[in-house]
């Protein structure tokens, strides 16, 4: 968590709340956390010397902390750039139901393929937007060059090959669990 709320702030300063916007724009579809975990890390992190806070006074609006990375938290996340990342891994409790087959029930099986599918649809639809955002009119290869930080995009890249992955394979499970159920 707490590498992830580093590069978080790599982007810039942010209070809690802009980065927990950032987790669910950005990161939440490969990196989850509660509220109450990314401000528990701040906090560990700011007594770690790994970033640093102010208070930032509003008139209409209590008066929030803003976040700041320090040279130790950068150089906390170059090493931890230098370190073998752990292989990923599949942790999905609908390939648990769907491994369980014929003592699943079927039709429950088939309506959440269905619900899997449409909140692919949706997630792409928003990381479209969002990379439409990103590159501003340029081409995919103008944007890679001209850009500051290639990252931010390439995740985002990786987040709709992912439902785009998603869609095709539940698509191929919906036609397999509906050609079975007709027999």
């Amino acid at each position: 968590m707490r590498h992830a709320l580093l590069a978080a702030l790599s982007q810039g300063e942010a209070s809690g709340y802009e980065l927990a916007k950032r987790f669910d724009v950005a990161v939440a579809d490969y990196w989850s956390a509660t509220p109450q975990q990314l401000y528990r890390d701040l906090e560990r992190l700011e007594q770690d010397g790994m970033v640093k806070a102010h208070v930032v006074e509003q008139t209409r609006r209590p008066n929030k902390r803003v976040f700041t990375m320090t040279e130790r938290g950068r150089e906390e996340l170059r090493s931890f750039s230098r370190r073998p990342s752990k292989p990923p891994a599949i942790r999905d409790e609908f390939l648990v139901k769907l491994q369980a087959g014929d003592a699943a029930d079927p039709a429950a099986i088939i309506a959440e393929t269905r619900a899997r599918i449409d909140r692919s649809r949706e997630k792409l639809a928003r990381y479209d937007e969002i990379r439409e955002r990103m590159l501003k009119g340029r081409d995919e290869d103008d944007f890679l060059r001209e850009s500051r930080r290639a990252g931010p995009y390439l995740t985002l890249m990786a987040g709709r090959m992912y439902e785009q992955m998603n869609i095709t394979w539940a698509e191929t499970v919906l036609a397999t669990l509906i050609r079975r159920e007709q027999g």
